[in-house]
C-alpha cells in the first residue's frame, strides 16, 4: 500500500483544548490546561490518555476521563524515572568497582589492554577505540596525570572504568571471553554471569530512556532481561514470570542490587510512597496484584 502524505495541520493551544473536549475529557479549569499543554507537547501527552480512549479509531474517551488524571501520571512518570536513575547510578558505580577491582587482582593494572581476555576481536576494537577516545577527550584531572606520567597507552583499569557509560561498562563486561571472569563479578551480587550480561544490557536501555525523558509508565520493552531461575533463589518468586517487558521485573532487579550495594537505602520506600499518592493503576506496568506481600517489596 502507498504512503499517504502527512496532511494534518499544526493546531494552536486553544484548538487542542477543543479537540480533547470534543473527544470526551474532562477540562475544568482550561487555563490550567493551557498552561500545560503550552509546556509539554500534546503528542507527548498523548502517550498518558491513550489507556483511557474508547475507540482508538475516533480516539474518543471513556467516561470520566480527566484532564488532571492524565498529567498526575504524566507526573508520577517523572518522578518514577527519577528514582530510577538514582538507583541505576548507584548499580552502575558498583558494577564499575568490582570489575575494576576483581579484572586488576586477576591480570594486572591493565587488562583492558589485553585483547586475548576478550571473545569478539571486532567488538573488542571498537570498546577500545571508544575507550581511547574518551580517555583523550577527558579533562578529568587523576586521567591528564596518569597519561602525563606513565608510558602504558591508557591508564589503568580502576580509572579507565570511570569513563566508561553504562553501555559501554557492559559491552566490556559481557564481552569477556571466561566465564570465570564474568562470575567473579557475577557472583559478588549472588547472580550467575548470563543473567548479570542481559540484565546490564537492559538496565542500559532504560536508563537511555530515562535520560532522554521517554516514558517508562505503561511501556512494553522490546528486550527483556532474563529473569534469574536458580541463583539467587529466594528471589525468583518475586518476579512476575507473565508480563516480562514490563517495568516491575526491572524494578525487583534493582531492588535486589540496592538491598546489596547499599541496605540503608530508602528508595523502596519511596517508590512504593510514590505509587500510593498517585494512586497508580499498577498492572500496566506488569506489577502483580499481590505484588506488596511479596518478599522484596517488605
Amino acid at each position: 500500500m502507498p504512503k499517504l502524505p502527512y496532511t494534518k495541520p499544526a493546531l494552536s493551544i486553544d484548538q487542542q483544548i477543543d479537540q480533547l473536549l470534543d473527544r470526551g475529557m474532562v477540562i475544568k479549569n482550561r487555563p490550567h490546561a493551557t498552561h500545560f499543554l503550552s509546556q509539554i507537547n500534546y503528542y507527548r501527552l498523548s502517550a498518558y490518555w491513550l489507556p483511557f480512549e474508547e475507540d482508538n479509531k475516533t480516539h474518543t474517551f471513556k467516561k470520566d476521563t480527566h484532564f488532571e488524571l492524565v498529567l498526575d501520571l504524566y507526573s508520577f512518570d517523572r518522578e518514577l524515572r527519577l528514582l530510577v536513575l538514582d538507583a541505576i547510578e548507584r548499580i552502575e558505580v558498583a558494577i564499575r568497582t568490582t570489575l575494576a577491582f576483581q579484572l586488576s587482582h586477576r591480570y594486572g593494572t591493565h587488562p583492558h589492554l589485553d585483547a586475548e581476555l576478550f571473545y569478539d576481536n571486532g567488538v573488542y576494537l571498537e570498546s577500545l577505540n571508544r575507550l581511547q577516545k574518551d580517555v583523550t577527550q577527558s579533562k578529568e584531572v587523576f586521567i591528564q596525570y596518569l597519561l602525563e606520567n606513565y608510558s602504558e597507552a591508557l591508564p589503568p583499569i580502576w580509572a579507565v572504568v570511570e569513563l566508561m557509560s553504562l553501555g559501554q561498562l557492559s559491552k566490556w563486561y559481557a564481552n569477556l571471553k571466561s566465564r570465570s571472569d564474568r562470575n567473579l563479578i557475577a557472583h559478588k551480587y549472588n547472580f550467575d554471569d548470563l543473567n548479570l550480561v542481559s540484565f546490564l544490557h537492559h538496565l542500559t536501555i532504560v536508563r537511555n530512556l530515562c535520560a532522554h525523558h521517554s516514558r517508562l509508565w505503561n511501556r512494553e520493552f522490546r528486550f527483556s532481561f532474563k529473569i534469574p531461575k536458580r541463583r539467587p533463589d529466594d528471589l525468583v518468586e518475586d518476579f512476575n514470570q507473565s508480563s516480562q517487558k514490563r517495568i516491575y521485573n526491572t524494578l525487583v532487579m534493582m531492588l535486589y542490587l540496592m538491598d546489596k550495594i547499599s541496605p540503608d537505602h530508602h528508595w523502596r520506600k519511596r517508590l512504593i510512597e510514590k505509587i500510593d499518592q498517585h494512586q497508580i493503576d499498577t498492572t500496566r506496568m506488569g506489577f502483580p496484584a499481590d505484588w506488596k506481600t511479596k518478599a522484596i517489596w517488605r
